[in-house]
C-alpha cells in the first residue's frame, strides 16, 4: 500500500518502526564496505561488523514489538542498542539513541520540532559518553547532523521530510570532511567508517519517510565495493593497546563520571554509555581483567568480552589465505603458536560462585589454580554463548572466503552446538563450518593447530576439513589427575569412587576415546606417579612413528618439565610445555599432568 497516511510534519510509532528498519537494512548492506575503510582508531576492519551486530539487536526488537507509540518505540530501540552495542561506534550510537529516548520517550507522535530536540539531546549524550572525543569520527558527523536539524527547525521548517533531508545533506558533507580531520584517514584516503555507518542509517530512514509508503522495507541488495575502498589493504600499525574490551555494569546508581575517570587511566578509546541503572563500557586496554575489576566496584558486571585487536588487524590485511581458523579456550595451545598460526580464540566462561571471568583473558591458568585452592566455591566452566562465536564469525567471514571453527568435543560440553547456532545465524551463511575435534585440552589443541597449518599451507575449507578429520584419530590425549577431590567437587566422579581408589591405592589415567574423556587405565600405588605415567604413555606410542608432543601442567611446572624431557626422544619431532587451561583443570586440580600426542604428518 502506497498511501501517505501520516502527515509531513509528524510521525507515529509504527511508521518510525518501519523507517528505522529501512535505515538499519541499508547500513547492513554496507557492512563489508565499512569494514574495508576502517582505519581508526586501529585498522582492524571490524567497524562494519560491530555496527551490524549493534543494529541487528535493534532490528530484532523492532520486528518483535511494533508499537504505534513513537516514544515507546524509541525506548525499545535505545534499550536494544545498549544491550547489543559492539565496538566504539556501536557504543556511541547506543548512547545517541539513549539521548533521543530521554527527550522523546513520553511522546506518542513526533513532530519536526520534537525530532530536532531529540537528536540534539542524542548528540549531547553521545559526546558526553566519551572520555576524549576525537573530531573526524562518528561523533563529529552526529554533532553536525544535530546542529543542522536544529538550525533548520529555527528557520521555521515544520516538514519532517525537509528537515531530515537537510540534515542528511550536511551529515554527508561532514562525513566527506573527516578524511582531512584525522591523519590516519587522510593517509588511507577514506572517510571515517563509524561516521559512514551513521550516514547510511539516517539516509535510509529519510528515504523511507520521503517515499510515503507504508510497506515493510525490503532487504536491499549488498552494495558493490568500489576499487577506492581497497586502498586500506595492507595498512597495519603497532597497537598501543591489544584488546577491545567491553562489559555491562548494572547497579542502583552507577556513578558514570567516576567510572569513566578510573577507566581512563588504564586504556584508550573509552566510551561509557548508558544511564544510572545500566552502563555499557567500551575501552581498548592491554589487561582486560583490570577493566572488569574496576567495573566490579561500581556494580554487577556482565556481558564481558575482549577481542584481540592485534589478531583482528592481521586478519583484516592478510592476503592469499583461504580459510580462517577459530577455536575456543578449551584448546590448550602455546601462545606463540596461536600467533604463528593465526588462530582466533573465543573464551569460555569461568565462575567461582557469583564471580565470573573470561577464560585466559580475565583470569590466567596460574590465577585459576590459586583461586581453585582457596575459594570455597568450586568453579564451573561454561561454553561461550552463541553471540561470542557470532561476533567472531561475522568479522572473519567478511575477510576470508571461509571460516572453520574447531571446537571442544561435543560429548563433553555444548561448545560445538553453540558454535553451530552462531554459524547458522550470521549473514554470510555457508561460509562457516564447525568441526568437532573429538578431543579436550592438549589433544584438542593439536587438532586445532593442524587445521591452522592446513589453512596456512593454502588449503581451501573442504580440504582443511578433510585433512583435519583424518588427523583426529591419529591424535591422543592422556591425563594424570593431581587429586580426585576436584573431580568429586565438580560432580565428574562420585565420592565412593574416590574412596575406593584411595583404599586400593590406585590412580586412574584419563584418555580420549570416541570423543569422550574416560579412564583409560590405572596406576597402582601413589608413589613415583609421574614415572609410572611416563611409562604408561610411552607404551602407547607406535613403534617407528614420529610424533608432535605437548605436555601440560597445572601449577607443577617442574613435574611437567621432567615429563617432557622423559618423553622426548628420536621419535619426537616437536615438543612443548605449557600450562593446562581451566576446561580440563577444573576437574584435575593443581598437580594435573596432561600429554597430547599427534602423529607427525605435516600438510604439503
Amino acid at each position: 500500500m502506497n498511501a501517505a497516511v501520516v502527515t509531513a510534519d509528524s510521525i507515529d510509532g509504527l511508521r518510525l518502526n518501519r523507517a528505522f528498519k529501512a535505515g538499519i537494512l541499508r547500513l547492513l548492506s554496507r557492512q563489508e564496505h565499512l569494514n574495508k575503510i576502517n582505519v581508526f582508531p586501529v585498522p582492524d576492519g571490524d567497524t562494519g561488523t560491530n555496527l551490524a551486530l549493534t543494529m541487528s539487536a535493534v532490528l530484532g526488537t523492532l520486528q518483535r514489538f511494533p508499537d504505534s507509540h513513537a516514544g515507546k518505540t524509541l525506548t525499545r530501540v535505545a534499550d536494544a542498542a545498549l544491550d547489543g552495542a559492539r565496538g566504539n561506534s556501536g557504543a556511541i550510537l547506543a548512547q545517541f539513541f539513549l539521548g533521543v529516548c530521554d527527550k522523546l520517550g513520553h511522546l506518542r507522535d513526533l513532530s519536526a520540532e520534537d525530532f530536532a530536540d531529540g537528536v540534539h539531546g542524542g548528540a549531547a549524550y553521545a559526546r558526553e559518553s566519551l572520555s576524549e572525543p576525537r573530531e573526524g569520527t562518528i561523533i563529529t558527523v552526529l554533532s553536525d547532523f544535530a546542529h543542522e536539524v536544529n538550525r533548520v527547525r529555527r528557520e521555521g521548517v515544520r516538514d519532517l521530510r525537509a528537515l531530515l533531508r537537510r540534515g542528511v545533506t550536511v551529515a554527508e558533507q561532514s562525513l566527506a570532511g573527516t578524511t582531512q580531520q584525522l591523519e590516519a584517514l587522510r593517509k588511507a584516503n577514506v572517510v571515517d567508517a563509524g561516521g559512514q555507518g551513521f550516514v547510511e542509517f539516517i539516509a535510509g530512514v529519510t528515504d523511507y519517510i520521503e517515499s510515503g509508503t507504508e510497506d515493510e522495507p525490503a532487504v536491499p541488495m549488498p552494495a558493490v565495493i568500489d576499487a577506492a575502498s581497497e586502498t586500506t589493504a595492507g595498512l597495519e600499525e603497532d597497537l598501543e593497546y591489544r584488546y577491545c574490551t567491553e562489559c555491562v555494569v548494572i547497579g542502583n546508581r552507577v556513578d558514570r563520571r567516576h567510572l569513566r575517570e578510573e577507566l581512563s587511566a588504564v586504556g584508550g578509546s573509552l566510551v561509557v554509555a548508558g544511564l544510572q541503572h545500566k552502563v555499557r563500557v567500551h575501552i581498548h586496554v592491554n589487561d582486560p581483567a583490570e577493566v572488569f575489576r574496576i567495573a566490579g566496584r561500581f556494580g554487577a558486571v556482565s556481558s564481558q568480552k575482549a577481542d584481540d585487536m592485534q589478531r583482528q588487524q592481521h586478519a583484516a590485511h592478510v592476503v592469499g589465505r583461504k580459510v580462517a581458523i577459530v577455536t575456543d579456550s578449551g584448546a590448550d595451545i602455546p601462545e606463540d603458536e596461536m600467533d604463528r598460526l593465526d588462530i582466533h580464540m573465543v573464551p569460555l566462561r569461568v565462575h567461582f560462585g557469583d564471580k565470573g571471568y573470561l577464560d585466559r583473558v580475565g583470569i590466567t591458568p596460574e590465577e585459576f589454580y590459586d583461586e581453585l585452592v582457596r575459594n570455597p566455591h568450586h568453579p564451573k566452566t561454561s561454553q561461550p554463548p552463541p553471540g561470542d562465536f557470532r561476533r567472531q564469525f561475522e568479522f572473519l567471514a567478511s575477510h576470508y572466503p571461509a571460516v572453520v571453527s574447531v571446537n571442544l568435543t561435543r560429548k563433553v560440553r555444548g561448545t560445538c552446538a553453540s558454535a553451530e547456532s552462531a554459524a547458522a545465524r550470521i549473514g554470510a551463511q555457508g561460509k562457516v563450518t564447525v568441526l568437532d575435534s573429538e578431543h579436550a585440552s592438549l589433544g584438542y589443541g593439536l587438532v586445532a593447530m593442524y587445521a591452522a597449518e592446513c589453512a596456512q599451507a593454502g588449503y581451501d575449507s573442504e580440504r582443511v576439513l578433510e585433512a583435519t578429520r583424518a588427523m583426529v584419530p591419529r591424535t591422543r590425549t592422556f591425563g594424570l589427575i593431581g587429586s580426585l577431590e576436584y573431580s568429586v567437587r565438580g560432580g565428574r566422579v562420585p565420592r565412593w569412587v574416590k574412596n575406593v581408589a584411595d583404599t586400593l591405592g590406585v590412580m586412574p589415567v584419563l584418555h580420549n576415546r570416541d570423543g569422550r574423556v574416560t579412564a583409560g587405565g590405572v596406576l597402582f600405588g601413589r608413589k613415583n606417579l609421574r614415572e609410572k605415567f611416563a611409562r604408561f604413555v610411552q607404551r602407547r606410542m607406535r613403534s617407528g612413528c614420529r610424533y608432535r608432543l605437548l605436555v601440560g601442567h597445572a601449577n607443577c611446572e617442574a613435574d611437567g618439565r621432567w615429563l617432557l624431557e622423559r618423553l622426548s626422544g628420536d621419535n619426537i619431532v616437536y615438543g612443548r610445555l605449557l600450562p593446562v587451561g581451566t576446561a580440563f583443570g577444573v576437574h584435575g586440580g593443581p598437580g594435573l599432568l596432561v600429554v597430547g600426542l599427534q602423529e607427525y604428518d605435516p600438510p604439503q
